[in-house]
Formats: structure tokens, sequence, C-alpha cells
């Protein structure tokens, strides 16, 4: 690319460098501890988006949506 002065031979480059990055933290970073973070701090602090709009779901729902499938064949 030099000896050439053409820079699109460094191109692919660019992006390898956030592959590397990424794999590196995973690696050798912190990055399972961030995630794990996050996280904790979403279940404490806003549970309300982890809820289910109609509430949990019972065996009887769970029932009622599998004889309706269309999907789904019992052999």
């Amino acid at each position: 690319a030099v000896k050439k002065k053409n820079p699109a031979v460094l191109l692919p480059i660019f992006p390898l460098n956030f592959v590397f990055a990424y794999q590196y933290d995973v690696g050798y970073g912190t990055l399972l501890q961030r995630i794990k973070a996050d996280a904790e701090n979403i279940m404490d602090t806003e549970s309300a988006l982890l809820e289910l709009p109609k509430g949990p779901l019972t065996y009887e729902d769970l029932e009622k949506i599998r004889s309706q499938s269309k999907f789904l064949i019992d052999k």
C-alpha cells in the first residue's frame, strides 16, 4: 500500500480492528462482568420492563395456546 500509494489496500484492516478488539475484550477484558452488572442493574432498577404484559403465563394459558397452534403436531 505504501509502495503503490494506494490506501484502498488497507481498507479491510479497519473493520477487522473492531473484531479483534471485541475478541480481545471477551478473552482478556471484563466483558462478562460488565454484561452481568448491566443485567443485574436492569433487574434491580427497571424490573417493570421484564414483566409480561398480561401477567405470568399459567399452565392453562399454555395449553390453550398449544391447542390453537397450527405448527405443533403431536405424533
